[in-house]
């Protein structure tokens, strides 16, 4: 047990402490209105089989053509996980029967990937960075969808998908806790919607994991690995991970062995479940694609690509908290979406940017999150938040106060300003009446203002009724002052 009060990410099991060893292959659809190797259309939402050509249908004599902007978003991508970029690459033919593929085989990427190794920081839950290694990352075509919930002795085929470009990214192993691994799936899918090569949209399938297990003894040689296929949601890849790890550790305890093999997660059952056996390369017969001669890059043009990269998430996050000087915590809770770093930016200037930073990752996220938008759909401008925090900022306003203005703001009664003044709920800075106030609320009291001599956090009760008693927009300042002077602190 002692070890695993050392090193939390270690599982205890009966005959003692075991180390999960995990890598991803992250399927990342690219963002690309067009297929990999044809001109059919990409979207979500199409009828059945509406977005299919001939080459995506597996005719005979049909062609590949390879897309040249989905060779940049590779490329863009690669260089945004700081990996190597392959001038020269090859396409291969992975070679198996599914009635989803009419072709009988996907064009993939085996010996000689687009993109080599790269390196990924990746935010803990504890604040601290570890970092993931990238193996590669190639380009492939996804096959298409098979339906069977439409008829009880037979099974439909969609070729909508099929064709359509993926990234294959595949890490090394060197993820060690569920928490690692949910960790990792989010930085990258931020660092591609950042560059914009995939929209990230789990739900639609249009990033999706595939998770490499096994189990260890700390210190001893990598285990047996099983892969669980397609998991397609944060929660359900922590859960896959600690599901797939105990079963295994429960199989070696017992003296069994480990076999290599595919699973799938069922997300109802919280468990995972055998597929088929593990296949290796040769399984596939990959052999280099006829029809595709041998991809190759010039520099200048990777230069170009490299030269047009928007800030990403990690120098965001570093100029964020110099530039503002916000806390790494504000700094990575804006920079986890795009829209929401742009958003704080732009109502950040010229304002106190921690103020700014406040209402932004809380009220205003909080109320999107509850209406299911985001910050590029938040009915609030950036300006009507500046605003806000300029108003708290010179006083007009308490930060109390500004809660109820934020809630007529959203609900689109206008500007902060124009609400202060309608419903009026400026601040009341005026001495006099707020001096009014103590003096009636400590004569009606007497008894208790004379225990705050001897108790002199019992202020607190004053403090309290004199803002009751302003309908909440007395300075707080000013009462705490006022009272002090009256009560003799």
């Amino acid at each position: 047990m002692t070890d695993t009060l050392t090193n939390p990410k270690l599982i205890q099991g009966r005959t003692g402490p075991w180390e999960i060893v995990m890598g991803l292959e992250i399927h990342a659809q690219v963002a690309s209105k067009a297929k990999l190797f044809s001109g059919a259309a990409v979207g979500f939402g199409a009828g059945p089989n509406e977005q299919v050509s001939l080459v995506d249908a597996g005719f005979p004599g049909m062609l590949p053509t390879l897309n040249r902007y989905c060779v940049e978003q590779a490329v863009k991508t690669g260089l945004g996980l700081k990996a190597k970029i392959n001038n020269r690459s090859q396409f291969d033919r992975k070679n198996y029967f599914y009635p989803d593929l009419p072709t009988g085989y996907q064009i993939s990427q085996l010996y000689f990937p687009i993109v080599g190794e790269g390196v990924v920081e990746v935010e803990a839950e504890d604040g601290s960075f570890f970092n993931v290694g990238i193996e590669r990352l190639h380009l492939e075509q996804d096959a298409g969808k098979l339906i069977h919930d439409l008829s009880p002795t037979e099974s439909y085929v969609d070729l909508n998908r099929a064709g359509t470009a993926l990234m294959e990214i595949v890490s090394k192993p060197d993820l060690r806790s569920p928490e690692e691994a949910v960790a990792y799936v989010k930085k990258i899918r931020t660092i591609l919607i950042y560059l914009g090569t995939c929209d990230g949209d789990m739900e639609k399938g249009n990033l999706r994991a595939d998770v490499n297990v096994s189990v260890r003894r700390p210190g001893e040689p990598f285990g047996t690995r099983c892969e669980i296929k397609n998991v397609n949601s944060f929660r359900f890849i922590s859960q896959a991970i600690q599901y797939e790890a105990r079963r295994q550790i429960e199989i070696l305890e017992d003296g069994g062995s480990i076999i290599q093999e595919t699973r799938l997660f069922d997300p109802v059952k919280g468990e995972t479940r055998s597929m088929r056996s593990k296949e290796e390369a040769n399984d596939y017969r990959y052999f280099p694609d006829p029809d595709l001669l041998p991809l190759e890059l010039e520099q200048a043009w990777i230069d170009e690509i490299k030269a047009s990269l928007p800030e990403l998430p990690d120098e965001k996050r570093r100029r964020l908290m110099e530039q503002y000087g916000l806390s790494q915590y504000d700094a990575v809770v804006l920079i986890s979406e795009q829209a929401k770093a742009d958003y704080f930016e732009a109502a950040a200037k010229g304002r106190d940017a921690k103020l700014v930073a406040n209402w932004v990752t809380n009220e205003l996220s909080a109320r999107l999150a509850a209406d299911g938008k985001d910050f590029s759909e938040s009915p609030v401008p950036a300006a009507h938040i500046a605003e806000l925090v300029a108003l708290i900022e010179d006083g007009t306003i308490s930060s109390k106060i500004a809660k109820e203005v934020f809630d007529h703001v959203w609900n689109g009664e206008g500007s902060p300003a124009e609400v202060v003044e309608k419903h009026g709920l400026k601040q009341v800075t005026d001495t006099g009446a707020i001096e009014k106030a103590v003096d009636e609320i400590i004569a009606a009291n007497p008894d208790k203002a004379a225990a705050v001599a001897e108790k002199p956090q019992a202020i607190g009760w004053f403090v309290g009724q004199v803002m009751k008693a302003t309908g909440g927009k007395a300075n707080p300042a000013a009462v705490n002052d006022i009272l002090k002077a009256k009560l003799g602190l």
